[in-house]
Order: structure tokens, then sequence, then C-alpha cells
């Protein structure tokens, strides 16, 4: 009998516990939707379903509101007892468009698009499949709304809004990724991260300086990796995947696999990507001005011009790349949940091509110019405590170590002596953030944060004939950056229909340099910042209807003068050296935009956003003095010296707009359209336009899904950029724009036709082709230093498990 009584127990809580797994299925076709968000409001907890469309909802017991949400679908909320009375099966109808998308981490709490003033795009999981992007940074031109520039195969840095570089904010799993290095000229870092790797990417468009504090002046993107997952019975939950890919323009070998594994407590994600490319090949129907006809090998002890066989080959521009990601989640109970992430990238070198196309008394300036391995290595532990208390109904607490390492190599034409200037820093942060709902009807969200860096840089040279090295000047001073901050954002939403909110931050940052003067007779010795910022940001989100949506946003953000502004030397370009300045203060931004959507018989979606910002006491190049000279001779050449300088006004102006439609039988087309105006205060008091706001550009997709199949033609495309309307900086740069009727430089319009094709071959093994650049142009997107892919032939398998 005792036996008995143990095992009906045994059965009856095996039930429960069965119960409580709910299983999300397509209203169609009956067939099961994974990565479906259900989130407790609450809680304010998210999980998302499985490849079978499953997922443990015991934490949501008695809750009297459950969202299930899932981009393509409509929005469902019910209470705990309505899923229970439907046996834990739910189905989701499909819908054309939503203007109500959930999103888990761009704001750092999880809030819906819909009660969000800023704009946002997410970029979706599918999207990316198709795309198959080489690397993180052409998974975020995916979206259609991120311009991305390249000097190099190892780089790609993103613009938004018109601006770029250190005016940007990078997050992973909610760690701010930018440092104390991150410079105003374009940055390669966002390759760290593997786009294999990513569940998730969202772009926030605007300030985001009251969440996220200095740089988050254009916008910030917010990068999701791969999540444990617990397994809903008492046995072990594995799954997971791998891809392989070839790219016919740079004779691209991919290789990537990770594996999920998790009980009903510990879960773990193991991820692992190598990449190897060739040199790039760029298309034959374009401008010659961007071809380069040979490269400097080292021969028998002497620099010698090679001419090329193709002369398509942009040489050198090979490198590799490998990641590895480590990730464990431990969930001892309802209330705690905490999460570690272990992040390593390692590039080989690769060559700075955009350099090594300068030319100096008829002959190549470089004959090697290069970036030496770039690493990148975080650990970052996340906990969060789930209970109703008088402080908070959630808690979290997130520490993150990260270390940087990068270096720049070249040696002149014809030189015996090779500079190697390396950098290295160590980067702590310390963030814990709390939300606490006030009703029904208000929410606050607060918290605090730390952030520190170490940064050591050292400069030597090799003298390669005996191998024999010396010093020589660093790039940077040994210095430490330091910020403290606390915020709060306030939501207040008194009906289903609007939402207004409004933050607050104040930021204390401070810097302590110290400069070498052996080799520069620097007026100074040391530099020390202490100063804050005081930022803040009110909108609101309006609904007249299920189909409108209209929002209104004012914020301000800064950007605190890093290590990189006050401390660098280097060549900015040709006959100019940047010196460092010890007195900059931070710069401030002043940004309004207003937005609608409207979406019109669930067949056509359209959007616009428009926005303008004032950037004040801007930190630029300047021309400046060294000692009362305004020119000294830097790397064999008499410069001008120049520094960076709060000196300037700068506005950014433009609009986004977007339409899509959808056709019966799984057709869709849809467009993205991004306008932006940059100008710029010079010295003399006049206007020169931004560097960083590239011309008209946009994309247009014609897509059909349909079954196992999904098919994409599509077209990217760029407007012309005259010489007129170049920044006043980039006129002179002859090595990387194409030459006018009259020999000024000036970017031309381009475009690319391209095909994308994904079919399931089998239950867990699929197919990917594409065709990028089907006419082959030969086509430099704008400020890039290389030229983009010609003609692109693609292939990738993909295996899930």
């Amino acid at each position: 009998m005792r036996n008995i009584l143990l095992l009906c127990l045994f059965l009856g809580s095996s039930t429960i516990a069965y119960s409580q797994t709910i299983t999300i299925k397509d209203a169609n076709t009956s067939e099961p939707i994974e990565m479906v968000t259900i989130v407790s409001e609450e809680t304010n907890e998210f999980i998302s379903t499985d490849k079978e469309g499953k997922a443990d909802i015991s934490t949501f017991s008695g809750a009297q509101k459950i969202q299930i949400q899932r981009l393509g679908y409509q929005l469902k909320v019910l209470s705990y007892e309505e899923i229970k009375v439907s046996d834990f099966i739910i189905k989701l109808k499909a819908n054309n468009f939503n203007l109500n998308e959930v999103i888990v981490s761009a704001t750092r709490w999880r809030q819906n698009t819909g009660d969000i003033p800023s704009k946002v795009t997410t970029i979706s999981p599918e999207e990316v499949e198709l795309q198959n992007p080489q690397t993180a940074a052409d998974l975020l031109a995916v979206s259609g709304k991120v311009y991305i520039q390249k000097s190099q195969q190892g780089g790609g840095s993103p613009m938004i809004r018109g601006f770029a570089t250190n005016r940007l904010l990078y997050t992973v799993d909610g760690v701010r990724m930018n440092n104390a290095i991150f410079r105003g000229g374009n940055i390669q870092n966002v390759i760290s991260l593997d786009p294999f790797a990513t569940e998730n990417t969202e772009v926030v468009f605007g300030p985001g300086s009251v969440i996220y504090g200095s740089d988050a002046v254009g916008g910030v993107m917010s990068f999701q990796t791969l999540s444990p997952k617990f397994s809903d019975s008492g046995e072990v939950l594995i799954s997971g995947k791998m891809n392989t890919r070839f790219s016919s323009a740079n004779n691209e070998k991919t290789l990537h696999a990770d594996v999920k594994y998790g009980w009903k407590k510990w879960a773990f994600v193991t991820s692992a990507s190598r990449w190897d490319y060739d040199h790039l090949r760029q298309g034959r129907n374009g401008p010659d001005d961007y071809l380069k006809t040979y490269h400097v090998e080292r021969i028998e002890g002497e620099d010698r011009l090679v001419e090329q066989e193709d002369p398509l080959i942009q040489n050198p521009t090979a490198y590799t790349q490998k990641n590895f990601m480590q990730r464990a989640r431990f969930q001892p109970n309802e209330s705690w949940d905490f999460q570690y992430g272990f992040h390593y990238s390692e590039t080989s070198d690769y060559g700075r091509y955009d350099r090594l196309n300068r030319v100096m008394n008829g002959e190549p300036r470089y004959a090697e110019w290069k970036y030496g391995p770039q690493k990148w290595m975080m650990n970052n532990l996340n906990i969060t405590h789930s209970k109703e208390t008088k402080t908070f109904d959630q808690l979290s607490i997130r520490l993150a170590q990260q270390q940087f390492e990068e270096s720049r190599i070249d040696r002149n034409f014809q030189s015996e002596i090779r500079r190697i200037r390396a950098e290295k820093v160590d980067a702590y942060s310390a963030n814990i953030d709390f939300i606490k709902k006030l009703g029904e009807k208000s929410t606050v969200f607060y918290g605090a944060e730390y952030i520190l860096n170490n940064v050591e840089s050292n400069g030597k040279q090799e003298n390669i004939l005996i191998g024999d090295f010396a010093s020589s000047p660093s790039r940077y001073p040994q210095s430490n950056w330091s910020s403290m901050a606390v915020y709060t954002n306030y939501e207040f939403k008194p009906s289903d229909d609007f939402t207004l909110q409004g933050g607050i931050r104040y930021n204390h940052f401070l810097l302590d340099a110290e400069f070498d003067t052996t080799f520069y007779s620097f007026p100074f010795t040391k530099a020390n910042i202490n100063n804050g910022a005081l930022t803040g940001s009110l909108g609101m989100v309006y609904h007249p209807g299920d189909s409108w949506s209209v929002n209104a946003n004012f914020a301000t953000a800064f950007r605190a003068p890093n290590v990189d502004d006050v401390g660098k030397i280097f060549d900015s370009e040709p006959g100019a050296v940047v010196i460092p300045n010890p007195n900059l203060t931070a710069e401030y931004a002043y940004n309004w935009d207003v937005g609608i959507a409207k979406v019109f018989n669930d067949f056509l979606k359209v959007d616009f956003t428009a926005y303008y910002t004032i950037l004040n006491n801007a930190m630029v190049r300047r021309n400046s003095q060294l000692n009362g000279q305004d020119s000294i001779i830097f790397d064999g050449e008499r410069s001008q010296v120049q520094s960076i300088q709060n000196a300037a006004i700068a506005n950014v102006y433009g609009l986004q707009a977007g339409m899509e439609m959808k056709f019966p039988g799984g057709i869709n087309l849809s467009s993205d359209l991004n306008y932006q105006i940059g100008e710029e205060e010079l010295d003399d008091g006049s206007v020169s336009p931004s560097r960083h706001a590239p011309p008209l550009f946009g994309t247009t997709r014609l897509n059909f899904k349909s079954g196992d199949w999904n098919v994409q033609l599509y077209a990217n495309y760029q407007a012309e950029r005259p010489h007129s309307e170049m920044a006043v900086e980039e006129r002179r740069k002859t090595e990387i724009y194409a030459l006018d009727e009259n020999g000024n430089t000036y970017a031309p319009a381009w475009y690319t036709l391209n095909f994308k094709m994904s079919y399931q071959l089998l239950e867990d093994f699929g197919l990917n082709v594409g065709v990028e650049n089907l006419t082959d142009q030969r086509y430099r997107p704008y400020s890039s230093g290389m030229s983009a892919p010609g003609r692109n032939f693609i292939l990738s398998l993909n295996f899930k498990f």
C-alpha cells in the first residue's frame, strides 16, 4: 500500500510538472513555434520556447496577465488559469504586421516596442539565417537602417543617424563593450562578435545615455548571445547546430558549431567558430580609380612593386578569425537566476588597405601597414532575483571583466625600420538594476553603475635587417578612466493606448594619464579630468487604434573625453599629426524625434521617423601648436600639428522611412530608406558636411516563403556624394575616393542586385545559397577604404539537432 501511495504521488507530481510545460503551435499548420517570448507582467520575467515549441511556465503560476508573442504572429494575453484550461497548448495566428513587438535587451529592461518612445529595430533570427552575414558588422547591415564602412576586410564601422565610432554604443548580453580607446576614426571592434552565436540583435536609434552613459549619442546596438535552455523533463535536453559556409569573392571557408545541454536547474551553451578569408576580389564594372595593380613585397632584402595578375584582387586583405563562447545558467528556484558567460575572439594580422594605397613622391607611402591580432575576452556574471518587496520586484546584478588587445604595425617603403605600437585595455564594470511596479499604471526602473578602464600602451621599433629592437613613442599615455553613475527611468501608462516615459542620469567620470616626454617635449606630463554630466529624456507613445502608432521623444546624451581623445599621437592624414590635449570636457547632444507607423488593411505597413540632433561642445580635430610650432617632423615628414578640441557645434537631421506589403501566397515586398544631413562648424566659422553622415542609402527586398523554401531578391543602394558635399577633411583622400571629371574626389552612386535562397532539405538539414552583386559592380561604400565584393557566390550548409 505504501508503495502504491508513493507511486500515485510520483505520478501526480509528474503530471503537475508536465502540465506546467506550455506548447506553442502555429494555428494553421499545427507546427511547433520556436523562440516564442512568454512574459509575466506581474514579475517582469520572460522565457522562450525551444525548437519543439515548449517552455516551462511554472514560475508564472497564478499570474493574471501572461503575454505570448513572436514576430509575425498575433499577440495573446492570457491568465495562467486560461492557459491551464487549454491544457497548456496555445495556438498563435500568423499576423502580417505588428506594431508592438517584444524586445528583451536594448533598453536593459524588458519592454515592448509599443511602449518605447525611441525608434527600435530588431533583426530577426530568420532574416539572419537567410542573409547569412559574414561578420557581425554585416549582420547590422541586414537591418537596412545601419550603414557600414570598411577600411579592410577585418573591419566594419557602423554609422547611425550621422554618428559613428565612439558616439555609438555596443552592448553584449547587457555589458558595455565601448572602452577608453574607442577612437573618433573608424573602428572594427564589432567584428569580435560571432554572428552565429548571436540569438537576437536590436538597435535603438537616438540617444541612450540615460541608460548607458557616455558614448550613446547616435544609437545603441545590443547583441544577445545564445542563451542556455533548461529541460522540462527529467532527462537532459541536448540541441545545437553546425554551419559551414563558402563564398567565392574571398574564398571564404567558415565552420561553426554550437551545442546546448540542459537539466532542470542547470543549462549550458558551448559555441566555436573559425573563419578563413583570402584577399577580396572587387567587381569588374565601375571606376578605374579603385584599381590598384600592384602590391609591395620584400624580395632579397628590398621592397619591390609586384604587378598583380588580377588587378581586381585587393592585396593585402586576407585574414583569419576564431571565436569561442561558453555560457552557463543555474536556477535553484523561482526567485534566483545565475548566468555566467565567457567570450573570446582573436584575429590574425590584417592589412589596412586604405593606408597601403597612399603614395608619396611617386612611390608607395608604406611597404607595410597592418593591424596586429585583435583580441577580445569577456567574463560576465549576471544574477537576477525576482521577488516582490517594498523597493523592487526584480533585482539584477551584472559584473563583467573584459580585456582588449590591439596593435598597429607599419613600415615606410624602402625603410628598414618597422614601427610597432601595442595597446591593452582591462575593463571592469558593475551594474545593479531594479524594477518596481507602482500599482497598475506605473513602473520605475533605477540603478547604479561603476566602470574602470586601465590602459597600457607601448611602442617599439624593429630594424628588420639585423633584428634589433629599440623603444619608440607609444600611441597613448598610461591611463586610468573611470565612470560612476546613478539613473532612473519612469513609465506611466494611464491606458493601453498611451504611455509616458521619462528618465534622468547623473554620471561622474575621471581620467588620469601620465605622458612620456622622452620622444616629444610636451609642455605637460600629466592629464587629470574630474567632471560630471547630467542627462535626461522624456517621451510618449500613443496608439489611436490597433493600426496606428505615434511616438515623440526628447533626449540628451553626452560623451566624456576618453584616453583616445586626450592622449593619442597619430598621423591622421598625409602631412598632419595629432598630439595630446589634456584640457577636454564632455560634449553634449540634444535630440528630438517623432515617428508614426500605420497599417492599412493588414496589407501595407508604412513608418516614418524624423529626427534632429545638436551636438554642442563637439570634440573635433583642429590645427594646434606644440611648443609654439605649428608643424613638426613626424615619421620623416613635416606635418601640421593638430589636436582634439571642444571647438564645434554639429547638427544632424534626417528621415528614416520604411514600407512593407504582404501579398497572398507568401510574397512580401519591403523597403527601407535613410536620409541624413550632417553639418559641422569649422575653425573659421564656416560649415562643413559631417564625415559620418553617409549619403542617402537603402534596401528593397522581394521575398517569397512557402513551406521549406525561403527566397529573396533584393537591392542595396547608395546615392552619390559630390565633392562639394564631402566633409572638408575627406576631400584630400584620393586613396579611397573616385575622381570626377575635374579631378576632385567624390563618392559615386551605386547599387547591387542580390539573390538569397534557403531550403530545408531534411528536418534537420538545410541548404543556403546566394549570389551577391549579380551585375558585378565595382563600388565602394561611402568613406570606405576598400571596394566591396564583386559578384559573390555563396554556399552554406547547416545541420540542427
